[in-house]
């Protein structure tokens, strides 16, 4: 299958889960005997923080802007499929030349789905917009659970289908390093989910002096005011991610409101630290229990006291099982090998019965009411 992907950033992780997911899933996708090329556009922010240059499992171009972006338009007719992914520049404009040009199936991959869709509801077409999701014959998204009927009653998407994110297992193995923090956090700054860090990570902080945290990423106010005991780290790099995890006796997992209200929404944050056998730390929402057992797999503790106790009252070998069992978890569903076998599954079929499968042309009737 010859597959072209136009997404955020392959290159650079900086400021974003986009990139981790795609190499994951892309990397796994390529390891099927499928032919990909990945087209980013090219933007200062991510030309001057790019960790993934040259990758082994697909082509990487840049494209300077959306006129430049007609240099891989025989590209794009000739693939068998072509994936445009959320928060891409000028999307809308993007996702109507793909509809226009392609031949084979066509995908919207939509890593940020619940904010898509807070934002299709208050008007705000900055990457997607109503008239654009129909003329998708798949809508891949991070949620799953009621809100892909949504997607297909309300938005006009042919077939919503959960294409969550996953973990490259041998990108995030577990390493026997000494412990460093007691309860980490990674994750780049968000003013939704601030209050939460407030609440399970800086205010048991604060609470217990004597022992160590850290918040690694990107863009957090200077204002803050984090304890003595809470180390930053500004930047990770993914390849520090299983360094970061082993270190910690428990890492933290917040979600973002949106995510939150939609429910069946996990983060990347979950399958790395859980592929690391660290015991996650997390806040709750709806569908979280398909994923992860609660109290056995993973601990949702309710506010600052509970984290608190945890962190006095646990034991090496009880953190020890719960990680174990998350990184079991993780190994039996939601690696990439699994996404990617999920991918093929959805691009070959083509969506559902009745939507065109991969060797099936769209028509030119289609193509010109597009034009």
């Amino acid at each position: 299958m010859r597959l072209v992907v136009l997404g955020l950033s392959l290159s650079s992780s900086w400021g974003n889960g986009h990139a981790t997911t795609f190499r994951a899933l892309l990397k796994a996708f390529a390891g099927r005997g499928h032919d990909i090329l990945f087209l980013e556009r090219d933007v200062s922010w991510y030309r001057d923080n790019r960790d993934e240059t040259d990758p082994a499992y697909c082509r990487l171009a840049y494209y300077p802007d959306l006129a430049g972006l007609e240099a891989w338009t025989d590209e794009i007719a000739a693939a068998d499929a072509v994936m445009v992914g959320s928060y891409v520049p000028e999307g809308v404009a993007v996702g109507r030349l793909v509809q226009e040009r392609a031949r084979g199936v066509t995908a919207f991959y939509d890593i940020d789905t619940p904010v898509t869709l807070a934002k299709l509801e208050r008007g705000d077409f900055e990457y997607v917009s109503p008239e654009v999701i129909p003329g998708f014959d798949l809508y891949l998204s991070f949620t799953g659970g009621p809100t892909l009927r949504r997607i297909e009653r309300v938005w006009g998407s042919p077939a919503a289908r959960a294409l969550y994110c996953s973990v490259d297992p041998d990108s995030y193995p577990p390493l026997d390093l000494p412990r460093k923090w007691d309860l980490s956090y990674l994750g780049t700054y968000s003013p939704d989910r601030q209050p939460t860090l407030e609440r399970l990570l800086i205010e048991p902080a604060r609470r217990l002096p004597g022992r160590r945290f850290v918040v690694a990423g990107p863009q957090y106010p200077g204002d803050i005011d984090w304890p003595e005991n809470v180390e930053r780290i500004e930047h990770l790099p993914p390849s520090g991610h299983p360094a970061f995890y082993s270190q910690s006796r428990f890492t933290l997992n917040v979600t973002r409101a949106d995510m939150i209200s939609a429910g069946w929404s996990p983060s990347v944050r979950l399958f790395e630290a859980g592929a690391c056998a660290v015991p996650i730390v997390s806040d709750r929402w709806d569908g979280l229990g398909e994923f992860f057992a609660p109290g056995r797999e993973i601990l949702l503790p309710e506010g600052s006291g509970a984290v608190v106790e945890l962190l006095e009252g646990a034991d090496d070998d009880f953190a020890r099982s719960v990680g174990l069992a998350a990184r079991a978890r993780v190994l039996a569903g939601h690696t990439a090998d699994h996404r990617a076998a999920e991918l093929e599954a959805y691009l070959l079929g083509g969506g559902r019965p009745g939507t065109r499968a991969i060797g099936v042309e769209r028509p030119v009737s289609q193509l010109s009411l597009m034009s």
